[in-house]
This record gives C-alpha cells, structure tokens and sequence, in this order.
C-alpha cells in the first residue's frame, strides 16, 4: 500500500475552518487535521447526538470551536473575518433523508442559505484561498441505473434533502462562475465509521441495538448503496483542497469521491456481515415502512476524475470497512479512550496498516 498523496508540510499550521465540525464526519476531519499540526475553527451547532464523537474524543481541546447556525449570515462572517482561514470546509448541514420530509423548512434553510451565507462570508475575506463545499451523491438525477454517475450529468432529487444538495450544487456553481471563486464540490456515497450516532441511519442503528442486546428492524433491505468508511471521503477532501489552494483554475469543479464498484452492496448483504462481525445473539429482521417515504433504490458513483487527475482512490473495501467499524464501536463498548481509538485508525490508514 502507497502512502498517501496528502502533504504534511502543506497542512501544518494552515488556518482551516471546517463546519460541522462537531458532527460525524465532521469529528474526524478535526481530529485528522489536528494530527497533521493545522491551526483549526469549527463552526457548528451543538452536537445533535448523545453521545458524540465531538465531545467522547474532546475535539475541542485541540481547535477553536464556536457554536452557531450557518443560517445567520452575520455570525458565519464574524468567524470568517476574525479567524482568516485559508481553507474553508464546508459540512455544515442537515444531512439525513427522512427528516427532510418532516422539516424541509429547515432543510432547505441549512442546505441551501446555509450554502450561500459560507460562500459569501468567503468570497468577502481575502485570507480565504480556497474552499470545499461537501455535497453528496444523492445530489444526482437518480435514474436507478447500473451505472456510475459522472460530475457533468444532471442534479436533481426526488426528496427535499436529495434536492437541497442539488441545489446547493447550483449555488457553488454560480459563486465559482459569478466571482472566479475556487470553490468545489465533493460528492460522497454512504459513509460508515466509528462515532456516528446518528438516528435512523443503518451503521449506529445496528451498533445501538447490538450493544443494547436488541435485535434491529431494518427497512429497505434490498437497497444497494455505495458503502465506504469516514477516512476515504475525508483524504478525497484534503488532497481536493490542496490542489485547490495551489492552482485554483484547474480543481474548481466538483468532484466524486465514491467506493470501487464491488462495494455498492444492497442494504441487507451489509446487515447480514455486520451480524457475522459482531457475533453473539446479533441479528436483524426486516420490517416495512410505514410512512412509505421514498428513497433511493440503487446508486452509484463514476470517480475515474478523482482518480486521474488528483492521484485519489479508495484505500479500503467493504469488508476491512465493516471491520473497522465493528472494532471501533467494540472498542468503545470496552470503555477505551475514543481519542486514542480514532487517531490509532487514522494512522494506520495513513500507513496503509491492515489494508489490501
């Protein structure tokens, strides 16, 4: 296994402001940029869950924190204009499916405003010199096909989070046009990972009920998903907004940073592993929806772009994904120390430690 393409040099002592930094994925992109010596700020809410890889691994200890909503324009640009980051990593938002159709107010507040209001404060700060807007796959036209959707073919969304990603995608396309901003966007699949805590999401649901010793009801069991762990959108990140830093013109596009093909698995493949690897009296029973919301059947993604030109590809497959996963909330249930346990996984997906 190479190492990574990510430069330490570049990233020590580099102002980054990341937002939703006390979310999931949030909380590792901190810790990640801690270890390589940036000078972090987070801009967030409070952590929604209870409990939350943002406080069990003391985040906060090692960043600038502040609390906020994306939404107040006037908050976002105070930051900005106080701390003078370099790279701005936007993760702010309300980023699950289900709760769109109970509140696609706020969806579309968070999502989209919530975009607009970053950019803005941005492209009115002359210390910022790049910024990565986070996206996802679900932003995509999704014609249920067996293909891997390309950056240049058509947003949409079928539901109000699936939507306002789209949107936001349009929005990041106008700032880069309107204001020859280096801005980019970065679609994922469905990240997996130690610490998420999320409700309705399959990953904790599973690790909830298991450590629990309760069985778990899972809906949609023959959805396939693109499957892959925190760290590999994470690197595709970093690595997007080096390039970005340096030569602006040439990255500004959005971007994929999905799994290999053979690991977009139907939803039930995954349970029946994720059973296998805990072991014990785990299991999991199918149950119907009863509000019979859509979701997406079948999605994937084309990321030869992210592979060609920034040097990035998956480090991981599913099952070394799942087995980390596993380890991590194992390790938790122990009462390890969550800090050690995160950075520990960090480092050898550094070096490569335990990966094909």
């Amino acid at each position: 296994m190479e190492d990574l393409e990510l430069s330490p040099a570049f990233w020590n002592n580099r102002r980054v402001l990341v937002t939703g930094h006390t979310g999931f994925k949030g909380s590792w992109l901190s810790i990640w940029l801690q270890r390589l010596g940036a000078d972090v700020a987070g801009f967030a809410l409070s952590p929604t869950t209870d409990p939350s890889l943002f406080a069990l691994a003391n985040i906060a200890n090692g960043m600038r924190s502040e609390t906020g909503d994306i939404r107040n324009l006037d908050q976002v640009s105070s930051l900005v204009n106080d701390f003078r980051p370099e790279i701005i990593v936007h993760m702010a938002a309300q980023s699950l499916v289900r709760p769109s159709y109970e509140d696609p107010v706020e969806t579309f507040g968070t999502n989209v405003m919530g975009t607009v209001n970053i950019l803005e404060a941005a492209r009115n700060c002359d210390a910022v010199r790049a910024v990565v807007n986070v996206t996802t796959d679900k932003c995509y036209e999704n014609l249920e096909r067996d293909e891997g959707y390309r950056e240049d073919e058509p947003l949409g969304g079928h539901d109000p989070y699936s939507s306002s990603k789209g949107c936001a995608e349009l929005v990041t396309a106008a700032y880069r046009r309107s204001f020859s901003f280096a801005v980019a966007s970065a679609r994922a699949g469905n990240v997996i990972g130690g610490g998420d805590w999320a409700e309705d999401r399959l990953l904790p649901d599973m690790m909830r009920s298991f450590m629990s010793g309760d069985a778990v009801s899972i809906r949609n069991p023959a959805s396939t998903r693109p499957w892959q762990y925190v760290l590999e959108p994470l690197y595709g990140y970093m690595l997007l907004a080096e390039r970005l830093h340096e030569k602006s013109s040439e990255y500004a596009e959005p971007w994929n940073f999905g799994p290999d093909d053979a690991d977009a698995k139907p939803v039930e493949w995954l349970a029946d592993r994720v059973v296998e690897l805990w072991g014990g009296a785990a299991s999991w029973s199918s149950t119907a929806d009863p509000e019979q919301l859509h979701e997406a059947g079948f999605l994937r993604l084309n990321c030869e772009k992210a592979k060609g030109r920034l040097g990035w590809q998956p480090r991981m497959n599913l099952e070394q994904a799942l087995s980390w996963t596993v380890d991590w909330y194992r390790s938790f249930q122990r009462g390890d120390d969550v800090r050690a346990l995160t950075e520990n996984q960090i480092s050898n997906y550094e070096n490569g430690k335990g990966l094909s």
